[in-house]
């Protein structure tokens, strides 16, 4: 590991533990084994540091999107693998994303960090906003709309059902965040939160409720 993503590394475990706030670039460097001036080399300011984490992060989800087929962060494209994936597929993803945020160490320690400081820095909380709330609700949106339009899924409200998707993801994240012996119960509710949200709003809907 190289001296930048040592800083990152080390940068990203301490504002997880003791917030950004009390963290201050002298104790990232002393992490390191490097003095404040070299750290500077590298980074000119823990904004910096910081924007480099967010950076980081989202590498990271797309590296973790492209191993399971899809794009991640564009919905048109998506939408076209999406229509194709038979239930159970559609499970083994969500299943194997869910878990990719439980168990990602950076993606953990991120997700703490955002969390720490969410009720105390405005700028925390805005990126905690964003990449866990604004972010997915809007892909997500923009991707069901999507599988509307193609027949796929059907609704008279998008936006309400993509709220009906996601609320119970997030809900599901942050309980295992808190209690982390409730991932299995977490795991089986996403299956049946899937399944449901298919006969919900699934193509075969509207002929099921009419039998």
């Amino acid at each position: 590991m190289d001296t930048k993503s040592r800083i990152l590394d080390a940068a990203l475990t301490l504002f997880s533990d003791k917030g950004y706030a009390n963290v201050f670039v002298s104790e990232i460097a002393e992490r390191v084994g490097i003095k404040a001036p070299s750290l500077y080399k590298h980074f000119e300011s823990k904004q910096a540091i910081f924007d480099a984490l967010i950076q980081e992060m989202n590498n990271s989800f797309l590296k973790q999107a492209g191993m399971l087929h899809i794009q991640g962060n564009d919905a048109a494209r998506d939408a076209a693998i999406y229509k194709n994936l038979s239930e159970d597929q559609l499970i083994r993803l969500g299943k194997d994303l869910l878990l990719f945020f439980l168990h990602d160490d950076y993606a953990r320690r991120f997700r703490k960090m955002l969390s720490m400081a969410a009720y105390h820095d405005k700028e925390l909380s805005e990126a905690y906003m964003k990449h866990y709330v604004d972010d997915p609700l809007s892909y997500q949106g923009m991707l069901l709309k999507l599988m509307v339009q193609e027949g796929v899924l059907h609704t008279e409200n998008a936006e309400i059902m993509t709220l009906h998707f996601y609320a119970p993801i997030y809900m599901l994240l942050t309980s295992c965040d808190r209690d982390p012996t409730r991932e299995t119960e977490a795991v089986e509710i996403l299956e049946k939160h899937i399944r449901q949200f298919n006969r919900l709003y699934g193509r075969n809907a509207d002929e099921k409720e009419k039998r």
